[in-house]
């Protein structure tokens, strides 16, 4: 019997092939839906573990990617002015000037900008598209200024305070002290705190908060929990606390135990514990050379012979922890949130002075000794600030590097060129007349020490100095591949190339007007689904609900592909997407069509059904293949918009030929059974009568 079950698994007839087919749909179908639903799948996982205990694994979410139409956002297009870069060099002084803007673009934190290079019309162009950005002026002033190439030296003069300066931070604190001790002194005599930091202290933001520095714990601010730990609720420094940059009176307003936010009785611990870390070879940047079956092995041998008394021994000798001999393993104070999951949750229910059984984490196998525990507290904290004038205040950060008169100008050209000796990519430099003799004082007064070449403000390459060059010609050698030097020159020729750039249009989404285009695109969609659902079914019947749940299927399978790629939604992508739908009923009309003219020339269902696919076959390839080729022509030769809608179409042609010959076609056969054979008028044909 068990013989025949395998055998029938592993060599299906016909029909077994059919319901095998469909079985794989289904399974494909929910796990692509589980991509496309991941959140709401996620949210009952975590509803029936909380509800019901039942643990479900997690997906992780994947959203769609939204296009500046759809999120909100400023689309800027620039003019670039080659007019004084030779025909050579304007593919590389354009892409130096992308470079530039791109990390410009970067310091607003924008997710994910584009900036693209464009030639239209014989005009270079580059387009820059921010989503969400929030101050559009400042952006656009940004990008748009000339790039600043810089080189500098080492600065070594450390300023140091003259007599006066020194005389003059003395006398200010000590008026600011006074002013502390005044303050100290009302408190004493009963005077509101509150109303004290706000009068005294020269900290604009404690003044502003009246001093009210809110709950702290030990791991947030260890010193000045330190200083208010001992005091009685209510209570006051009484001495004044001469910190290096200010005076300072504490009080300590509350104190109470740290409970779990989302459960009042769970009051969290920190725990104290030192640990020894064996890594193996699957562990990024291990040395230990050890693979992971033999660490297992000796940390099982480790931990046999392991008690507190020599566990510190027992880390000086064995732990691969980089500096982790040398501590001891210790590990210090800690809560929960701060070492990875299985760490702590072997550590915290762990009893005090016992020593874990092997864990394992992304380090390696940890053992884990639990040295001492307690509760964590919150202390509510005010305090009175009198900022004192410091060393920093009168002369400044000391600047690390420091200009010289030699900038972009000066710089004719920089090329990828190959050192002659181990054919290295390298760097060369060429300076104009007034550069070179610049350049070769730099070098002669820093022979041996780096000098930094800084391109808005950011050091692009620190090389070191070899020799005085007096020839205006240098090379940066150094571990470059062909990329990073080819990108270093590009950097060097954008802040030396004149390329001016010049915005020449401008289109701002709002984010609300973005969503609202969102929405009423998915309402499009879904209203078309629904209407052309109701169509199929009321028209083709059996055939039109098979359509139905082909065209679900089709649509679950392309908008996972929208994420998984993945694929930048715009609007004109919507557009795509929701006219593939139709074209994907286009196919299916196509079939049902065929399949009821076989039925009512009286052809049995399953050779109409044959016929069907046979005959609508061709129409459906001839149909789809020009729409392709329309789609690649469109993506080749169009602007980003248009190929928004190209590409959603073409992947939507694609799959909706895929989900027409392979899924509809699956569940027409599934109801090739006797019952359905006597019933063609379910698909559209004629009913059977008997002839006498």
């Amino acid at each position: 019997m068990s013989e025949n079950i395998i055998s029938r698994i592993l060599k299906p007839g016909v029909r077994g092939k059919i319901w095998r087919t469909f079985i794989v749909i289904i399974i494909i179908t929910f796990g692509l839906s589980m991509i496309d639903g991941s959140s709401y799948y996620d949210k009952s996982a975590d509803y029936l573990e909380g509800k019901f205990g039942i643990s479900l694994p997690r997906v992780e979410p994947i959203p769609f990617k939204l296009g500046l139409d759809l999120q909100g956002g400023t689309h800027l297009v620039y003019k670039a002015d080659m007019s004084l870069i030779d025909d050579g060099d304007a593919g590389a002084a354009l892409e130096g000037v992308r470079d530039v803007i791109e990390r410009r673009v970067n310091v607003f934190g924008v997710s994910e900008p584009v900036v693209q290079t464009n030639i239209s019309g014989g005009e270079h162009r580059i387009i820059v598209e921010l989503a969400g950005i929030t101050d559009v002026n400042e952006a656009i002033q940004q990008i748009g200024e000339t790039p600043l190439l810089e080189f500098k030296e080492e600065e070594t003069e450390i300023r140091e305070l003259t007599e006066e300066e020194k005389v003059q931070i003395e006398a200010e604190n000590a008026v600011a002290k006074e002013k502390a001790e005044e303050a100290l002194s009302k408190i004493k005599d009963g005077s509101d705190f509150i109303e004290i930091s706000k009068e005294y202290s020269t900290d604009e933001n404690i003044k502003i908060a009246g001093g009210n520095l809110d709950y702290v714990t030990n791991l947030d601010d260890q010193r000045t929990v330190s200083l208010v730990e001992n005091l009685e609720v209510g209570a006051y420094t009484e001495e004044l606390i001469d910190a290096p940059s200010a005076y300072e009176i504490y009080k300590l307003e509350d104190k109470k135990e740290k409970t779990n936010p989302f459960d009042e009785n769970d009051v969290e611990k920190e725990v104290k514990a030192s640990h020894l870390l064996l890594c193996h070879n699957e562990v990024a940047g291990c040395e230990d050379g050890l693979s992971k079956d033999e660490a297992y092995t000796k940390i099982k041998e480790i931990k046999e012979t392991a008690t507190p008394s020599n566990f510190v021994s027992l880390v000086k000798e064995y732990t691969t922890e980089p500096g982790g001999a040398d501590r001891e393993g210790t590990l210090g104070w800690f809560s929960k949130g701060m070492m990875v999951t299985p760490f702590e949750d072997t550590v915290f229910p762990q009893e005090v002075g016992t020593i874990s059984f092997v864990v394992e984490t992304q380090f390696g196998y940890h053992l884990i000794y639990k040295e001492d525990e307690r509760t964590t507290f919150e202390y509510k904290v005010s305090v009175v600030k009198i900022n004192k004038t410091t060393e920093l205040d009168i002369i400044g950060p000391q600047a690390e590097w420091r200009n010289t008169e030699l900038t972009g100008k000066n710089l004719e050209r920089a090329t990828v060129s190959f050192n002659p000796s181990d054919n290295s990519p390298e760097v060369s430099l060429e300076f104009d007349s007034e550069g070179t003799d610049l350049f070769a004082d730099i070098t002669e007064r820093n022979i041996g020490k780096p000098v930094a070449i800084f391109l808005d403000a950011y050091p692009i390459s620190i090389p070191t100095v070899n020799e005085r060059i007096p020839s205006g010609r240098a090379v940066i050698s150094g571990s470059f591949n062909v990329v990073d030097a080819k990108l270093l020159a590009q950097r060097l020729n954008a802040g030396a190339l004149p390329v001016p750039i010049e915005l020449i249009s401008q289109q701002t989404v709002g984010p609300s007007l973005g969503k609202i285009s969102l929405m009423e695109s998915l309402k499009a969609g879904l209203a078309g689904l629904i209407l052309v659902a109701i169509f199929m079914i009321l028209y083709y019947r059996l055939s039109g609900v098979l359509a139905v749940f082909s065209l679900t299927i089709y649509g679950i399978l392309v908008l996972a592909i929208f994420k998984l790629w993945p694929v930048t939604l715009t609007l004109s992508g919507m557009a795509g997407f929701i006219l593939s739908i139709g074209m994907a009923v286009d196919a299916n009309v196509l079939i049902f069509e065929r399949l009821k003219e076989e039925l009512r020339r009286g052809n049995p269902y399953n050779l109409a059904l044959d016929e069907a696919f046979k005959k609508a076959w061709p129409s459906i390839r001839d149909g789809n293949v020009s729409t392709l080729i329309t789609c690649f022509i469109l993506i080749q030769f169009s602007t980003s918009v248009v190929k928004g809608f190209a590409i959603t179409l073409g992947l939507g042609v694609t799959m909706s030929m895929l989900t027409a010959v392979v899924v509809t076609k699956n569940f027409s056969k599934i109801l090739d059974t006797e019952f359905f054979g006597k019933r063609p008028w379910l698909f559209g044909g004629r009913q059977l009568t008997n002839k006498k």
